[in-house]
């Protein structure tokens, strides 16, 4: 029975404490539609880039952001890493903002295929590993770590899965989040795609944090700003057997929430700077067009006509603004059409 041993440390509380007041903050501001799209794609790129190159893939920032948006025709391999990665991202987040995800094996083998697909051979990818691996220093090409037996593999990660999932109202979850992400590194599940699918899978887990802007969040960026350190606090070194009953998860959680806190800290810095944009700023004529929504409850196209001089194009511009940013919704169709408040 996987019983992790952790001491709830004053750094780890205060780091709790901070996390939960930065949720709160960006939790009660509103921010316009159309800059939460952008940014969404922004923290993708961002994501996608960082746990790509924590795993060895030269592509910079700005080169991974030109192929998220142009899908090249002949694909190379560090290419398809990050395609790959991506695809894996956008489907996560479409799932979060539509339900509360579990964490399962067939949602973990699930990421691991998504994220090795046309990788490595189709029996590696979506399943856990038969054979035997060892980690080695990239600098020295020396062994680092021995993971525990091929055999050992599943059930030892059916039993953290238990473990997380029993503990889900006991034990809050960025602690939980945090041991798992450390413990699937230890067992390492897969002959290839580990790292990258801890990360996704450890994602699942933050989202019960309560962040209304999760998706804007990479905290993959933080891991990748010292590489070296991240694998220092989330591996171990020697043999799993001789190692499994002094491993102590604190340092490791200590790095890891203040890396949540770092990742919070940006989000809280760039969403007000980028509600100013031209994209979200609003004229007299969308004032005087929500200011009339309030007062009668709805407005047409008809209605609008009446306030403004404005042309019949432009009028439709300034509905398509409105409806971008999540101020308005749009009721009925073509000459019935009609506007509300969006709630």
């Amino acid at each position: 029975m996987f019983a992790p041993q952790f001491t709830i440390t004053n750094l780890l509380l205060a780091n709790i404490k901070h996390i939960n007041s930065l949720i709160t903050a960006l939790n009660t501001g509103r921010f316009p539609n159309v800059v939460l799209l952008e940014f969404e794609r922004t923290a993708r790129a961002v994501s996608t880039y960082a746990s790509t190159s924590i795993e060895g893939n030269p592509l910079p920032l700005t080169e991974v952001k030109k192929i998220l948006k142009n899908k090249p025709t002949h694909v190379r391999e560090s290419e398809r890493e990050v395609l790959n990665y991506n695809e894996a991202l956008e489907d996560l987040n479409m799932k979060i903002s539509k339900a509360h995800l579990n964490i399962s094996l067939k949602r973990i083998l699930s990421i691991q295929k998504k994220v090795t697909n046309m990788l490595l051979p189709a029996f590696d990818c979506g399943h856990l590993r038969q054979k035997p691996v060892v980690i080695n220093d990239p600098r020295t090409g020396k062994t680092v770590f021995m993971p525990p037996d091929a055999k050992d593999v599943q059930p030892m990660m059916e039993d953290l899965i238990h473990f997380v999932n029993t503990n889900l109202d006991t034990i809050d979850p960025l602690i939980l989040a945090g041991i798992f992400h450390k413990q699937m590194v230890i067992i390492h599940p897969f002959i290839d795609g580990n790292g990258r699918t801890t990360r996704l899978a450890t994602k699942v887990l933050l989202a019960a944090m309560g962040l209304n802007t999760f998706s804007l969040f990479s905290f993959e960026n933080y891991y990748n700003k010292n590489v070296t350190k991240y694998f220092q606090t989330v591996g171990e070194y020697g043999d799993y057997y001789e190692l499994k009953d002094i491993i102590d998860f604190t340092s490791w959680l200590e790095y890891f929430t203040e890396g949540i806190i770092d990742e919070l800290l940006r989000v809280q810095k760039i969403l007000p700077e980028a509600a100013h944009t031209p994209q979200a700023e609003l004229y007299p004529h969308h004032h005087m067009l929500l200011k009339h929504i309030q007062d009668n409850g709805y407005i047409s196209d008809r209605d609008y006509a009446k306030l403004t001089d404005r042309a019949k194009a432009t009028r439709r511009l300034d509905f398509q603004k409105l409806l971008n940013l999540g101020m308005i919704e749009r009721k009925e169709k073509g000459k019935a059409t009609y506007y509300i408040l969006k709630k």
